[in-house]
């Protein structure tokens, strides 16, 4: 021990002792496009999956999915007329920087998904290991997405403006329209797709419950 340390001074930091934390580096130009791709793949990918074995899943993505089935249209194509009014609440909500960005992540992945179905197909696909894979899929690209300051649109915007314009609770208004979904779903697709579609959206909800928690990074 070095001559000029005191007796008592403590060779490791105190265990209960909060690490110091480190400022984020903010994202360049370059981080935001290949952040931008890979969520936009990720989640192509998990929707594709999805659609591959007839499963569907919640929020604005179930919506979509819901009535390509039911009209036969394709799945990017009405995800991104859906999102088209939301983003006028985003820009009253979350600034206009957030509402371009998710205008861009929301534009790539209905490009994507109507797009992969052309060098991508599956001849034989489980439909639990569908279900699981897609919802994986589609979290872990949601929340690329999100840590580039970016989001899917959607019901998630809509949720948001409720709770700060009426007290109503994101959460719950989530779980409403994810219900609404459901029981829409048994009219277009059979009992056992529903099941395993609501498979699918809890692993969804797994990946986003287990990695976006307040205080984890969040990208700036």
């Amino acid at each position: 021990m070095s001559d000029d340390a005191p007796d008592n001074a403590p060779l490791l930091p105190a265990l209960n002792e909060e690490p110091e934390r480190i400022a984020p580096e903010p994202h360049s130009l370059l981080d935001d496009i290949q952040g931008f791709l890979m969520g936009g793949m990720l989640s192509a990918m998990g929707v594709v999956l999805l659609s591959a074995c007839g499963l569907m899943t919640g929020g604005t993505a179930g919506l979509a999915f819901f009535l390509h089935y039911l009209t036969g249209w394709g799945i990017g194509l009405v995800f991104f007329l859906i999102n088209l009014p939301f983003f006028l609440l985003a820009i009253r909500r979350m600034g206009w920087l957030f509402t371009f960005k998710s205008f861009l992540s929301v534009s790539l992945l209905s490009l994507l998904v109507d797009l992969m179905p052309r060098y991508l197909s599956f001849a034989h696909v489980n439909t639990a290991f569908g279900a699981v894979a897609g919802g994986m899929l589609l979290g872990m690209g949601v929340l690329a997405f999100v840590r580039h300051g970016s989001s899917l649109g959607g019901i998630n915007i809509l949720a948001v403006y409720l709770q700060q314009s009426r007290g109503l609770r994101a959460g719950h208004i989530q779980i409403a329209v994810d219900a609404g979904l459901t029981i829409g779903a048994l009219f277009v697709l059979e009992p056992r797709q529903v099941l395993y579609s609501g498979l699918g959206a809890l692993v969804l909800g797994a990946v986003l419950a287990f990695n976006h928690k307040p205080g984890r990074y969040m990208g700036v």
